[in-house]
């Protein structure tokens, strides 16, 4: 596993042990540290069309459509014939965090979905493995007879997006497929809430079987929520979800509104911490914030400057380690914010996928910790159950710089780690 961030040298890896074994790019559970993830598999297909297109096809300008398979198949067809199609991306809340994830770590990551059987040229599954990280197992994914899902964002000249959304056979993943031994090995187990709402299809009985899996075996279960509208339509169900089997919850300010009734990301944050462990939320130009519980005990006070905001000296301790509310004697609430990396990139050309970025650093984090636990049991690095290496102030830096990354490009996907050494950060930092 490739180590997040700069550390002291007395925490460092121990990389002078043999190993004997040949790399596999199966997961083994007794032998790799990686991190599984359940999703709705699709592509994105990114078009610019004319307002005659979307009403030719009877799409509601500047809203999400759920449309039938044929209808899709055929907007689809006619945006190749008219070479309006720009990208195809890989998508999927889970998919980008779980290979964001093995490019970060440079190590394995499983996938649990459907994908197409026979994968012709040009298919939607074709491209999906194409803008895949090979680090990212699928070999304990579903085949079905049809193709995974398609989501169409189609941009009129005034900018507007518009969505065409096929499901085809993404909801067909049955709990027959979901590896129990794989998920008990696992450091975290990932999923996003859009499964809730595929209501009476085959993958909400898998999520459900691998929730409860994950939770059986003790492996920290974090979700991502998905979107405003999915939060307000869901809520109860997502609230249930959340009590019963949640540790780390990530979402943006919004969905957190939706979740809680407060627009300040920090009483979100309050409110969300009665129902799990840690919370990540991304507030765009503000930032974010990353909350969670600490021990009394274990708290360290921070050096940077104390905030103030709706919480008095919310950051205050912002340098101690996460841990599980269960695992702390006398169980602290412990806030930490960010503002964007370097002030936000000058030009953003995309906000699609940003928040898995910063998720998927937080699992990095914590699988790192998983692995650091597993070489070195007795290191003061452990002394308690931490959820993850790093304190809510670096976690915070971490999740800033990755999101930061996916501003910067087109795609929703990493396509390359973090550099060794950052060029905004002096000498000095490097020679410590």
């Amino acid at each position: 596993m490739k180590f997040p961030g700069l550390r002291k040298i007395k925490h460092y890896f121990p990389v002078s042990q043999p190993k004997p074994q040949l790399p596999s790019f199966e997961v083994r559970p007794q032998l790799d540290t990686y991190i599984v993830g359940l999703d709705q598999t699709i592509v994105d297909v990114v078009a610019s069309v004319s307002d005659d297109f979307l009403a030719k096809h009877a799409i509601p300008k500047g809203l999400s459509n759920l449309v039938a398979h044929d209808k899709a198949n055929q907007i689809y067809h006619e945006l190749v014939s008219q070479q309006a199609i720009s990208d195809h991306f890989a998508g999927g809340t889970i998919g980008n965090t779980i290979h964001n994830y093995s490019v970060l770590a440079d190590d394995k990551s499983v996938l649990l979905g459907v994908m197409s059987a026979n994968i012709a040229l040009g298919s939607p599954a074709y491209h999906y493995v194409c803008h895949t990280s090979s680090k990212v197992d699928m070999n304990h994914l579903q085949g079905v007879a049809g193709d995974i899902g398609r989501g169409i964002t189609m941009i009129t000249p005034d900018g507007e997006r518009t969505f065409v959304i096929d499901p085809s056979d993404m909801d067909q993943l049955c709990a027959d497929y979901i590896p129990t031994a794989i998920i008990a090995g696992a450091a975290a187990f990932v999923v996003s809430a859009y499964p809730l709402r595929a209501t009476g299809q085959p993958i909400q009985q898998a999520m459900q079987k691998a929730l409860a899996d994950a939770k059986a075996e003790q492996v920290p279960v974090v979700m991502s929520l998905g979107t405003r509208h999915l939060v307000e339509e869901n809520r109860q169900l997502i609230l249930e979800t959340i009590e019963r089997y949640v540790n780390v919850l990530a979402m943006n300010e919004l969905e957190a509104e939706a979740l809680t009734g407060h627009a300040d990301p920090l009483l979100a944050a309050e409110a969300i911490l009665e129902l799990t462990d840690m919370v990540l939320i991304t507030a765009g130009a503000d930032g974010l914030y990353l909350c969670g519980y600490s021990d009394e005990a274990a708290k360290r006070e921070s050096t940077n400057p104390i905030k103030s905001a709706s919480l008095a000296d919310f950051n205050l301790y912002e340098f101690s380690r996460p841990m599980l509310r269960r695992d702390c004697q006398q169980p602290l609430k412990v806030y930490s914010h960010i503002d964007p990396y370097l002030g936000g990139p000058e030009r953003i050309k995309n906000t699609n996928g940003a928040g898995d970025g910063a998720l998927a650093a937080i699992l990095h984090d914590m699988a790192a910790n998983h692995f650091h636990k597993q070489l070195q049991p007795l290191s003061s690095k452990h002394e308690q159950p931490y959820l993850a290496y790093s304190s809510f102030a670096q976690l915070c830096k971490y999740a800033n710089r990755v999101s930061y990354e996916i501003l910067v490009q087109n795609a929703p996907r990493l396509s390359k780690g973090l550099p060794e050494r950052e060029d905004s950060l002096e000498e000095a930092y490097w020679e410590r």
